[in-house]
């Protein structure tokens, strides 16, 4: 199983959605995997503090927020992207989003003499896009990279949050049928329809 793959087992396990769900299909190696793993669904994530957790919610929302449909703390982003990170990453990869997320806290608090988590929206977002333009020679940021890369293992923090927050938000029960369209039986599938100006993506089936 590659990295890729093992990435992808990770996130039906977290997330708790189906192979189908999740747009492919399951080799004899992943079944056999999934078979045998522990059941995710309401599995809970102890492995940061309360003050991570709080920074770690509100990073997750200020990517993808609350409006006229649901955001990441909705969804359950936060405590996905906290077990992907401990129980998936590898230490290097874990040590990365870790050393980044404690030092955006400390340097968060000189500057504003307050946590992240109770920023104005305007300098949470400004936080973020300081931690992307630091990050921008990043391999991480080239064109379609996503749809044909492995999982870049020294992506920066900034990075491995977004991918995981986005990730884990629309894999999730909540992303799929409220923000993206969920209809249980599409029957056929076009890739040349064009989206109108208000219509979202559709989602993979539930099963």
């Amino acid at each position: 199983m590659n990295r890729r793959e093992f990435l992808e087992c990770a996130a039906i396990l977290v997330a708790g959605i189906s192979a189908s769900q999740a747009g492919f299909t399951l080799s004899t190696e992943q079944k056999t995997y999934l078979a045998t793993a522990p059941d995710y669904i309401d599995k809970a994530a102890t492995y940061l503090n309360e003050k991570q957790k709080a920074t770690l919610a509100m990073l997750c929302e200020t990517i993808l927020p609350r409006t006229d449909t649901p955001g990441a703390i909705d969804a359950g982003v936060p405590r996905f992207v906290e077990l992907m990170v401990f129980e998936w990453l590898n230490e290097a990869e874990r040590t990365i989003f870790l050393d980044g997320m404690n030092e955006l806290m400390d340097k968060v608090q000189l500057r504003y003499q307050k946590p992240f988590e109770a920023l104005p929206e305007n300098k949470r977002v400004n936080v973020l896009e300081k931690l992307e333009r630091q990050a921008s020679d990043s391999g991480w940021y080239d064109i379609g990279s996503a749809a044909l890369r492995d999982f870049i293992s020294d992506a920066p923090f900034v990075c491995q949050l977004k991918e995981l927050t986005i990730w884990g938000f629309f894999t999730s029960e909540v992303g799929s049928t409220q923000v993206l369209r969920y209809e249980a039986m599409p029957m056929k599938f076009d890739g040349h329809r064009k989206l109108g100006e208000d219509e979202s993506a559709w989602a993979a089936p539930l099963v």
